[in-house]
């Protein structure tokens, strides 16, 4: 068997059984990891410095300012790169990036990643103590828990409506940070209705290293 031919029949058989253990994550409703892409094409689009120099050959970012996408959710990772190609979300790298990029095209990077190893902590979450917020959020202040969208490992979930939260247990504590920044500031604007920008708004310096140390050391299932 040739080596691409290897590589093909490796990626699929990695892609079926991730996947098929992804539909259960989380319980009934979370959809499957993979979505309709070809991960197998997607591996070849990701090359040739587009996607693989900056985030990982497995979907591990070499460096803390770049996002993990390893086992990321398919859906999601669709909507960041048409929101990078349309403009509702801002970045000066990706935009360049996305910008060429076809429906099946941003379908197959993201199955790609799907189908890698779901992101870990480096550490563990059993080092620390569970923020407040991340479990039972603050009613008081109009926050939910972080949980209810993310899931308890921060492996993601599907809400009823259809919209897919990401997986963020085990991302990079960096870029959870910066993003979390973002969001407060209004330099990201993309989350459904506008929650993410009205949750870190109300979020304290001190409650944005909580959140960020804990869930870059969860281990999603």
């Amino acid at each position: 068997m040739a080596f691409s031919q290897w590589m093909a029949a490796g990626l699929l058989l990695a892609f079926s059984s991730i996947g098929a253990s992804a539909a259960g994550l989380g319980g009934e409703g979370l959809p499957s990891r993979a979505g309709n892409g070809d991960p197998v094409a997607g591996r070849e689009k990701a090359d040739s410095g587009r996607c693989l120099e900056c985030h990982g050959d497995d979907g591990n970012s070499g460096d803390s300012r770049i996002p993990n996408h390893a086992g990321q959710y398919a859906g999601y990772l669709v909507k960041q790169l048409h929101d990078f190609q349309t403009g509702a979300r801002q970045h000066a790298v990706m935009s360049v990036m996305a910008e060429d990029l076809d429906a099946a095209d941003m379908a197959d990077i993201a199955a790609y990643f799907a189908a890698q190893q779901p992101m870990q902590g480096r550490d563990g979450s059993g080092k620390r103590a569970a923020p407040g917020l991340f479990l039972h959020g603050d009613a008081g202040r109009g926050i939910p828990a972080c949980a209810d969208c993310h899931g308890r490992h921060g492996e993601g979930r599907a809400g009823e409506d259809g919209t897919l939260y990401p997986l963020i247990g085990g991302q990079r504590k960096v870029y959870l940070r910066a993003q979390l920044t973002a969001w407060k500031l209004g330099e990201r604007k993309n989350s459904p209705d506008g929650v993410m920008n009205r949750i870190a708004a109300s979020l304290s310096d001190d409650e944005f290293e909580a959140l960020v140390d804990y869930l870059s050391g969860l281990r999603p299932p």
